[in-house]
């Protein structure tokens, strides 16, 4: 089919459609930081505090999305004479959408709007609209689907639509494909950018922010990390250990040890398919652990820790883990092997104390430096 594809979320290129996230893969979305918020119960001065906020290198790039363009408020912009492509009656334009889940009208409405108000500074001719959803003889129909046809070799676009710069390309109606899935905003962003392929505008054309051939998007709501079960893709992690700065660097790497074995022989009330590899590049990992001579953390905290991960429905809290550290202060050597089990069951999904097991319930000064994975 002849069309332009609108990218998004990941930097994906597009093909003269919309860009696409890809389908219920939360890699491709944001990453952004997050900090936990839960300590145990503090039996001695000795406590996990809240982590320290720690940035992890974006999976993808990261931003909030840019609202429409609209004119500067003391500029005016006069249309040239005549009228683009569609002529000068209205552009009736209807809607279909396979549920009825949402009022895709509306959203429709809007991005057409933008196009009326900024058609002189952007076009260079006039260009109304009509949007009728039931219209039976529509000029151009706007459907939206949870898939979109291959469009100009782009396979998993979020849009397409067909790039129309003359009157005689016009083969009414016109389809412009919008996937579903998308929060309100970002749909609108979607549609705003498929007209303008419709309008005679091709990628990186004015206005730049909304025509460029890569962008974010962002998804309808979903279920945060700390409302999961299970927070990660796989349950299978990498591990690096930075003992530079520990008391006892074998010792203290037998402790990491002692804890995540804990976890992969089946804790009570965790996952029972966990595994932990070991590597030796910390870009490589998904958990790392490191010591430090003074703290990062709260007043009085012996060890924190902060996730990163996937954030794609943009409301600022992580849907999906994709690493978390440990930062260990100036500890015992014997109590290393608690104070990172602590935290792993933390991101394992058990934020409060009395969902994690046992040994990490109200623990004593002692008990945290027993062989309480025994």
């Amino acid at each position: 089919m002849r069309g332009s594809t609108l990218l998004v979320a990941a930097l994906v290129v597009l093909a003269g459609c919309a860009a696409p996230v890809s389908t219920g893969n939360d890699a491709t979305t944001a990453t952004t930081a997050t900090t936990s918020t839960t300590a145990p119960a503090a039996t001695t001065t000795e406590t996990p505090s809240t982590a320290v906020s720690t940035t992890a290198p974006p999976a993808t790039a990261t931003a909030t999305p840019t609202a429409s363009p609209t004119p500067e408020p003391t500029e005016t912009f006069t249309p040239a004479s005549g009228y683009g492509p569609w002529g000068s009656e209205p552009v009736v334009v209807a809607v279909e959408a396979a549920a009825a889940d949402r009022d895709y009208t509306a959203l429709v409405s809007e991005a057409t709007t933008f196009w009326e108000a900024n058609d002189a500074r952007y076009l260079g001719y006039e260009v109304d609209y009509e949007v009728d959803a039931d219209a039976r003889d529509p000029d151009m129909v706007v459907r939206f689907s949870d898939t979109i046809p291959e469009c100009s070799g782009q396979a998993d676009a979020v849009g397409c639509a067909p790039y129309i710069t003359r009157a005689r390309q016009i083969d009414r109606p016109e389809t412009v494909y919008i996937r579903t899935g998308f929060g309100d905003e970002s749909t609108v962003e979607i549609i705003e950018h498929e007209l303008g392929h419709t309008l005679g505008l091709a990628h990186g054309d004015e206005p730049a922010d909304l025509m460029n051939a890569t962008g974010i998007l962002y998804t309808l709501p979903r279920t945060n990390a700390t409302e999961k079960a299970f927070p990660w893709d796989d349950p299978n992690f990498t591990v690096y250990v930075d003992d530079a700065n520990a008391s006892d660097p074998d010792a203290a790497r037998e402790q990491v040890r002692h804890a995540l074995d804990y976890f992969a022989d089946g804790a009570p009330g965790m996952p029972d398919n966990l595994t932990y590899s070991y590597v030796d590049d910390p870009a490589d990992a998904e958990v790392r652990i490191s010591f430090a001579d003074s703290s990062p953390c709260a007043a009085g905290a012996v060890s924190c820790a902060a996730a990163s991960g996937y954030d794609p429905d943009g409301d600022g809290a992580l849907e999906t883990y994709g690493s978390y550290r440990v930062i260990l202060v100036d500890l015992d050597t014997e109590a290393v092997g608690w104070h990172v089990g602590y935290w792993t069951a933390h991101y394992l999904g058990a934020e409060a104390d009395d969902e994690k097991p046992e040994p990490f319930r109200n623990a004593t000064y002692n008990e945290r430096r027993s062989e309480w994975w025994t």
